[in-house]
């Protein structure tokens, strides 16, 4: 693709409005709500979001602005028995429902007042938002990843560590990369190529809403647990990578799982909320400790390449060159189709 695919700010408003504010969006884990109160805030193309668990156990995605005069309501992350605008004192239940408004008098009805809530979903244990509010469900569209991650029981897995990073590249940059295998060896030479190099990468399967490839062990690398009971010989051999357009994308190893959820900041930046979850349950064994690691590593191997790259793509003289084979970067292509697909569907509707 041409540059600015990837650096132009008018293109990346076109991907704001067409594909983050009318897709499904991964914000996170639910690991990371594990109790009644718990909540974290985060930011999805200029919405601020606030997701929490009720008392009744329910999942929210709420809007994070006061109605009253439109502060931000919630910081952070932690837990809470309701939430109270610093601005005015105006306070909502972890429904979102209005409970005080101070001084306003009898004359103001606040049980018709609550904080917006977003249509989410929980696929896999990763909470998808729709701003739109008006697409269809996410899961049926992923049933087709089942056969290749069933026996890895991702629903069930403990959520360990996660982090919050900024990173100086274009958000489709850093997806392509976590869903090609060209890279492995070149560019993870010292942490991923003894494990899982280039050369025994296959494409899987894709969608109109995911695409994904497998990245199979070196003969010589062990097994690595621990790992469910069910799963097949390869699938103890090797990691499954999906992306779901437009933004998420998550490794799945036989032990362990990385994922990303990526949304653009600006058409060179990118805000990543990344995790791992696990068949351990708990996150300071050596095991985790140890995937944590690793990951990291080849986290800040990617970042630092990622960000020459947006370096690199700002050259009037650059000129995109082929894609490798389909088991690859095959992948790329599938993204490259959404893109396509997508965009053009929005401008006709509108």
């Amino acid at each position: 693709m041409p540059a600015a695919y990837y650096t132009s700010p008018e293109f990346l408003a076109i991907e704001r409005d067409e594909l983050f504010r009318r897709q499904w969006v991964c914000i996170g884990h639910v690991g990371e709500l594990p109790e009644a109160g718990d909540y974290f805030t985060t930011e999805l193309v200029g919405e601020q979001l606030l997701a929490a668990r009720d008392g009744t156990g329910t999942l929210r995605v709420l809007s994070n602005v006061c109605r009253h005069r439109g502060n931000i309501v919630a910081q952070g992350a932690g837990n809470a028995k309701r939430f109270t605008c610093g601005y005015h004192a105006w306070t909502y239940g972890l429904d979102g429902r209005l409970q005080a408004a101070p001084l306003l008098g009898p004359s103001f009805d606040q049980s018709r007042c609550r904080l917006p809530e977003f249509p989410s979903e929980v696929w896999q244990g990763f909470i998808f938002v729709n701003l739109a509010g008006n697409e269809a469900p996410l899961a049926p569209v992923l049933a087709e990843t089942e056969p290749y991650i069933r026996n890895y029981g991702q629903a069930h897995r403990h959520f360990l560590f996660g982090a919050e990073e900024v990173w100086d590249t274009n958000w489709k940059c850093l997806a392509e990369n976590f869903m090609e295998g060209y890279h492995l060896s070149p560019m993870h030479a010292k942490t991923l190529h003894a494990i899982t190099p280039t050369r025994l990468c296959e494409k899987l399967p894709d969608g109109p809403a995911f695409t994904g490839y497998r990245a199979n062990f070196d003969p010589n690398c062990p097994e690595r647990g621990p790992y469910p009971e069910e799963l097949t010989p390869q699938e103890r051999r090797s990691d499954v990578f999906y992306c779901v357009f437009p933004s998420f994308v998550v490794g799945i190893c036989p032990h362990f799982t990385l994922h990303m959820c990526l949304r653009p900041l600006s058409a060179e930046t990118v805000g990543i909320r990344w995790g791992v979850t696990g068949v351990a349950s708990d996150p300071d064994s050596p095991e985790a400790r140890q995937y944590v690691a690793l990951s990291k590593a080849f986290c800040e191997e990617d970042r630092l390449t990622l960000e020459r790259l947006q370096k690199g793509l700002t050259s009037r003289y650059y000129m995109p060159g082929p894609l490798a084979p389909d088991a690859f970067e095959g992948t790329i292509w599938d993204m490259l189709q959404y893109a396509a697909r997508r965009l053009a569907q929005g401008r006709r509707e509108r």
